[in-house]
């Protein structure tokens, strides 16, 4: 057929009438191919985007699989947390820290993904390294031309305190050291700069604490730091203005991700099953014995329901209070021991009562009875290690009568 013929077809209205028997043949071949071929290319399409689904799979695994040294730093960080020294020692065997003071310091400066409460307590520690971590620690710190109660806003930032007195000593004593190192001629001592850190953080307390009920002037604060600078007085006008930053904004204590209790019951002094004795809210007479899960540690006792519970029912400092045998025949009951405070002082405690409400304890005596003598001469050994008479103060006392001595033994 010649495009004429074509032309004239299309002209007068093209239909499959017109065309002969092998040209409607040579047609429907020619669009059985093309519906082939759409097929065709409808099934490279799919597999193209299957190919392309793969791959963008295979890249999204690549990238959301952990880097294995980053898996071992978590787990560093996850077995710090738990166990400081613990953790440490494993990020130090897998190579990622160095077996050094000042890269362990860096580590725990730098505290991403670290609890700041187990920090506080790795530095705490006395043996050599972790003294050298500590020192290591503070020196990255930069305290150059800041006010004292500056300074100890971003230390206290970077941990928590721990509760020893000892650790406490170690830890202020190096900042003291860091801050007169760095700013020549504002204090005569580190002893000085010690107490008076102190008296801030007291200060804090008091002013910003709604349970005391006294909260100390400015005229009142200076009086306190009478005669600290080597004998002398500080100026008043310094005081004044540590006075009024503290009272304008307190001090902000780092938060933990919740686990704190969980830290402090994970690797306790001593634990174990204890009967109770509890005592009648109005006579104050002995009631009966309840068996009771107790964990020993950080200077406090407490005590729970079941040992699945996440919060104590109760919790009983040990400050200022003694432990002792009970005979029998008194407690009506083998293996008692028992924690008093002397004469009629009640003991600082806490409970949950029946409504879930926490409640000042009202207690003279805590009596417990142990399963047997082993385990009660066990736990009288570890509370007496415990307990604790405020040696902090002692401390602080003998830090104040170094700073106040010098002219006073000059006179």
């Amino acid at each position: 057929m010649t495009s004429a013929m074509v032309e004239h077809k299309h002209g007068e209205g093209f239909s499959l009438e017109d065309l002969t028997p092998e040209e409607q043949q040579l047609l429907s071949t020619i669009r059985e191919k093309k519906r082939q071929l759409l097929e065709e290319i409808q099934e490279l399409k799919k597999e193209i985007d299957d190919v392309t689904t793969e791959l963008e799979g295979i890249d999204m695994v690549e990238e959301s699989k952990p880097d294995p040294k980053t898996k071992q730093i978590s787990i560093g960080k996850k077995k710090f947390n738990m166990d400081p020294k613990k953790g440490i020692e494993y990020l130090i065997e897998h190579s990622l820290l160095q077996d050094t003071a000042d890269d362990v310091a860096r580590f725990l400066f730098q505290g991403e993904g670290l609890n700041k409460t187990a920090i506080g307590d790795y530095l705490g520690e006395r043996n050599e390294f972790n003294v050298e971590v500590l020192k290591a620690f503070v020196t990255l710190h930069e305290f150059s031309d800041m006010i004292l109660v500056q300074a100890l806003r971003q230390f206290l930032w970077s941990f928590r305190l721990p509760g020893e007195a000892q650790k406490i000593d170690r830890m202020m004593e190096c900042f003291a050291e860091r801050y007169c190192d760095m700013n020549q001629g504002v204090f005569t001592s580190t002893d000085t700069c010690y107490v008076l850190s102190f008296a801030i953080i007291m200060l804090n307390t008091s002013l910003h604490n709604p349970s005391v009920k006294d909260k100390p002037t400015a005229e009142r604060f200076i009086q306190m730091n009478r005669g600290i600078n080597d004998g002398g007085d500080l100026p008043e006008d310094l005081l004044i203005s540590l006075y009024d930053n503290i009272k304008k904004e307190p001090f902000k204590i780092p938060e933990d991700d919740g686990n704190d209790l969980m830290h402090t019951f994970f690797n306790p002094v001593k634990e174990g099953w204890l009967w109770k004795q509890g005592t009648a809210k109005l006579s104050g007479r002995y009631k009966n014995w309840k068996r009771r899960w107790f964990i020993l540690n950080d200077n406090c006792l407490y005590y729970f329901q079941y040992t699945t519970d996440k919060e104590p029912k109760g919790i009983i400092p040990l400050e200022n209070i003694q432990v002792r045998e009970v005979p029998q025949d008194k407690a009506n009951k083998p293996n008692c021991f028992e924690l008093y405070s002397g004469g009629n002082d009640i003991i600082k405690a806490c409970k949950v009562d029946g409504d879930g409400k926490v409640v000042e304890g009202r207690h003279t005596v805590y009596r417990m009875s142990a399963s047997n003598t082993e385990e009660k001469e066990e736990w009288i050994r570890c509370i007496k290690m415990s307990i604790n008479d405020n040696p902090f103060y002692d401390m602080l006392a003998a830090r104040r009568k170094n700073a106040t001595g010098t002219i006073s033994s000059r006179k």
